[in-house]
């Protein structure tokens, strides 16, 4: 179960989370099949992976139908477990999953930041939505990509012996280091969704703080964010220094993680960090907020800089250190490659396989 597909035009990290694992899985021959949310005019099936993928309504009416679906078309097929992305808010599968063990998987709850991003009633929805979580979840085993994560679910109210961490991968046989592609002049960039939570607008301002004439900032991703961010760089007079790309291909993302002196993320709360580990393997460096998920994604003053959430002079500061030393941009890189080497999919996919093991045979 999850809201969405990798095919979808909404898709993002966690729906890259999911089918990195069970297209492996099912390349293994298990028997896969993603029941989740389409899109206007999407097809009603696809095969994916070697995974059987339902899609029923749309992000907005998904939750409303998948009940119905599941008891219509796929109760009564011979599955071993039920395994609940809970990627959005939770659809409380425990109460009509049976007769199947039920395993979820958290790459990070929302809590307060819902009222950073969305207008009050659906930040208020969002928010009750996760309270019932210790609740209904009680006696269901948990996956979760961080020990943040962990942390977040158990503050909740479940126990920790309930929770698994495995982290995520990355591909880094694809995200490889080219020296000779890093930009001559410093060059730093934020990839990822232009929304109100991420924090974009702290790294805009840290930025012109730098006061470097020939320093850029590059800012990927689509997002309704954008215009307001735009207007940020122009009331502080960046230009050309600060460059908006829009939506990037992966190839396009692969160039710009390569040229780059650093890569920036600055929003208060991540369920990892998984562009962080990509600009890793490909011998980049990260500026960071110490923020829960992002923290663990960056090892400090050696595969980049970590600094306090929202603190504009802290990331300032960072900035200008790589800024003024190609060389210690080389060492961070050289140590942030070694880094990324010790996350692969297929070691998340073997630790999740275990774990569903374990789980069905405790359900069952």
């Amino acid at each position: 179960m999850n809201w969405q597909d990798r095919e979808n035009p909404q898709a993002g990290g966690a729906e890259l989370h999911l089918h990195e694992i069970f297209e492996r899985l099912a390349a293994r021959g298990h028997d896969i099949t993603l029941l989740c949310g389409g899109w206007p005019g999407c097809p009603p099936r696809a095969v994916l992976g070697g995974i059987q993928v339902h899609r029923v309504g749309t992000r907005h009416t998904f939750a409303l139908l998948v009940g119905a679906y599941w008891r219509a078309h796929l109760r009564d097929l011979p599955f071993d477990v039920m395994y609940e992305d809970i990627n959005k808010a939770p659809l409380f599968t425990p109460l009509w999953g049976a007769p199947y063990p039920v395993v979820a998987c958290v790459p990070h709850l929302f809590g307060g930041t819902a009222f950073q991003e969305l207008v009050w009633p659906l930040a208020t929805a969002v928010w009750l939505a996760e309270r019932p979580l210790p609740v209904v979840y009680r006696q269901i085993p948990f996956q979760a990509i961080s020990e943040s994560t962990a942390d977040d679910l158990v503050a909740r109210g479940l126990s920790r012996a309930q929770v698994e961490v495995i982290y995520p991968g990355v591909d880094f046989s694809y995200f490889t280091p080219m020296p000779e592609l890093r930009t001559p002049q410093p060059s730093f960039a934020y990839v990822g969704r232009l929304k109100k939570y991420k924090g974009v607008d702290l790294l805009i301002r840290a930025f012109a703080r730098l006061q470097h004439p020939t320093a850029v900032l590059e800012i990927a991703g689509a997002g309704d964010y954008r215009p307001a961010l735009e207007r940020l760089a122009a009331s502080l007079d960046l230009g050309a220094q600060v460059r908006f790309l829009g939506f990037v291909t992966e190839e396009e993302k692969l160039a710009l993680l390569r040229r780059s002196w650093a890569v920036a993320l600055a929003s208060p709360k991540e369920g990892w960090g998984l562009t962080n580990v990509e600009a890793a393997a490909c011998g980049t460096p990260v500026v960071a907020s110490n923020s829960p998920g992002i923290r663990e994604s960056v090892r400090d003053g050696v595969t980049g800089f970590l600094a306090p959430h929202g603190d504009v002079a802290a990331l300032a500061a960072a900035f200008a250190r790589l800024a003024g030393s190609v060389e210690l941009v080389q060492t961070m890189g050289t140590a942030a490659r070694a880094f990324a080497e010790s996350f692969t999919w297929e070691r998340t996919a073997q630790e999740t396989e275990a774990h569903l093991a374990a789980s069905t045979r405790k359900g069952g």
